[in-house]
């Protein structure tokens, strides 16, 4: 559905660190920091990036966004969410678990990153 994800980011080092510790832990090489200093990770079904706001502006979290990755079990969405809290991250909501609702059965992991940015992983549970 997507090609890519740009999201910003005020510090691109340290959120570089948090992002290559969290989806080194889902098999996702570190990322490649381009000439205008942009950070991008590339896999095969899609770019996920890092920016600078190119207006010169502080980078701004959206209320009411969040980015999901998706995540095999729990004990990986553990994994990436201790991996995160280990690199700059922060956890928000609830600590990671099984939640219940319209959408069946999912363990989540909440976290904010080095900017911000709320992001989740995720696992259908079936």
């Amino acid at each position: 559905m997507f090609s890519h994800v740009m999201i910003g980011a005020n510090d691109i080092q340290a959120s570089k660190v948090f992002y290559d510790a969290i989806l080194g832990e889902l098999g996702h090489k570190p990322g490649v920091i381009d000439e205008k200093g942009r950070c991008f990770y590339f896999t095969k079904g899609g770019i996920f990036a890092l920016t600078p706001p190119i207006n010169g502006e502080a980078s701004t979290h959206g209320n009411g966004t969040t980015i999901g990755f998706s995540v095999d079990s729990g004990e990986q969405a553990d994994a990436w969410h201790a991996a995160g809290i280990a690199n700059g991250g922060v956890n928000c909501e609830d600590l990671p678990g099984v939640r219940e609702g319209g959408l069946g059965k999912l363990y989540l992991a909440y976290l904010l990153d080095p900017s911000g940015n709320k992001i989740c992983a995720l696992h259908q549970m079936g």
